[in-house]
């Protein structure tokens, strides 16, 4: 889904200019794209998370994967047919209202299917392949915004419609992924969890040839099964009990979300204000710095779960936003030209990419199990909203004026806040590498034991 969300994101950002032209079939500005449309998706993927986010905690994380998915996919092939500008801002809308459903239920999944030893690098590299999906936004754009290929009033609608293509892709692909067995078992649904399990566990058997080990019996907990959670515990579990981590989870949220919502949307309008890089070729600036930007979770991954979390998060953080102070330097003296501006930010959003996935994993891991797509819906939508929201209005009416100063002050805002993040890190992140989601934080269904329970597995 990740790659779909990539496409999305890119393909918006690099089609602004030939949106606003004369003949593209929508009397839109490159400002409004990359402005208020953006903002409206960034908006709609706030409030899906909420929404979806709640009901995946109580429906189960499939279910509710398959659902958002179908959301994403009808809204995206709407964008396609846009007539007027409001019907092209209300499908921008519901689509990320698809997209924000999918961050709650995805990484909710990942993490409690996932064994602890790897669950840091796995999760980065699926949130990482966000850019895969920017790398094709970002080379199907020049395909389609060549005139002397597709017409200016239907190329940038095909992109739109590859997108729907591939979602309907994706949601046949995703009727095989499992529901996670510790949503069945805490729900009171544990034959099916042991059926699952016991699967997954043949399988790996047959792989290496030999037995797992058993459990061990300090593993085991005890809990209460039941089916579901107040808003009122998650609150209070989240702002009061794990203070210290909600400040954790907004500091990072809020940090990445305006970096990337700011200056993903606007990279192609940088390019074509200040370099005057025509808009048919912004696919190709783009395609390096979303190689980049896989590049940091896939080679940065596994340090997450050996060297440890909060060393991983607090410098990625803080690398990626001295990287930026110093590109928001270099471009306020005209030293660089598109080609190594594009470099410069290859840099920066190489550590920024890897600082920005692990701030799902944050709080996916952080909290407890019955509130974990909750929570990430929650900071997700809060952060984003702080960041994703203002940082693509802000960052538009910056570069819209022309103005180098105007521009740097975005790339240092975005600098601030990613310093800032990696500072709170380093002093609340939480120690959770190879250890079980329920280690690093206890679920609320926990009881004593001797009551009625099961005991779950703890991959």
């Amino acid at each position: 889904m990740w790659i779909l969300d990539g496409l999305e994101v890119t393909v918006v950002g690099n089609i602004a200019g030939r949106l606003s032209e004369p003949g593209s079939g929508l009397p839109i500005s490159s400002g409004q794209v990359t402005g208020m449309a953006a903002a409206l998706y960034v908006a709609g993927a706030c409030a899906g998370a909420l929404f979806w986010g709640r009901l995946t905690d109580k429906w189960g994380r499939k279910k509710l994967f398959m659902i958002t998915l179908a959301v994403y996919l009808a809204a995206t092939a709407l964008t396609a047919v846009s007539f007027s500008t409001w019907w092209f801002f209300a499908f921008r809308f519901l689509t990320g209202f698809g997209i924000g459903g999918e961050y709650a239920a995805i990484n909710s999944a990942i993490d409690e299917l996932i064994p602890a030893q790897y669950r840091g690098r796995v999760d980065l590299m699926i949130n990482g392949s966000f850019w895969l999906g920017a790398v094709g936004g970002s080379l199907l754009s020049i395909v389609a915004l060549d005139t002397s290929v597709f017409a200016k009033d239907v190329g940038w609608r095909l992109t739109f419609a590859l997108g729907a293509v591939l979602a309907l892709v994706i949601l046949l692909v995703r009727r095989h992924v499992p529901e996670s067995p510790r949503w069945l078992l805490i729900h009171g649904r544990d034959e099916e969890a042991e059926r699952i399990v016991s699967s997954i566990e043949e399988r790996v058997e047959a792989e290496r040839g030999e037995s797992l080990a058993p459990p061990s019996p300090d593993a085991e907990l005890t809990i209460h099964q039941r089916r579901s959670v107040t808003f009122v515990e998650i609150a209070r579990t989240v702002f009061s009990k794990y203070r210290r981590r909600a400040v954790l989870g907004f500091a990072l949220f809020i940090g990445q979300a305006f970096l990337y919502n700011a200056i993903t949307f606007g990279f192609g309008a940088i390019l074509t204000t200040f370099y005057d890089v025509p808009t048919g070729s912004t696919g190709y600036y783009f395609a390096v710095i979303a190689i980049g930007n896989f590049m940091g979770p896939l080679l940065l991954g596994k340090l997450f779960d050996t060297v440890g979390r909060r060393v991983m998060i607090s410098s990625t953080y803080l690398l990626s936003g001295l990287l930026l102070f110093g590109t928001a330097w270099l471009f306020d003296r005209g030293v660089l030209d598109a080609t190594t501006l594009t470099a410069c930010w290859c840099a920066v959003l190489f550590f920024a990419s890897a600082g920005a996935s692990s701030a799902y994993l944050t709080v996916s891991e952080i909290f407890p199990m019955e509130t974990r797509a909750m929570s990430i819906a929650f900071f997700y939508a809060l952060g984003t909203a702080a960041g994703g929201i203002s940082g693509p209005l802000i960052f538009a009416n910056l570069t819209e004026t022309g103005h180098v100063g105007d521009t740097v002050l975005a790339f240092q805002i975005g600098a601030a806040l990613m310093c800032i993040a990696g500072l709170v890190a380093a002093v609340l992140a939480v120690k959770a590498e190879r250890r079980s989601l329920e280690d690093v934080a206890r679920p609320l269904t926990a009881v004593a034991a001797g009551l009625p329970s099961r005991s779950p597995t703890h991959p």
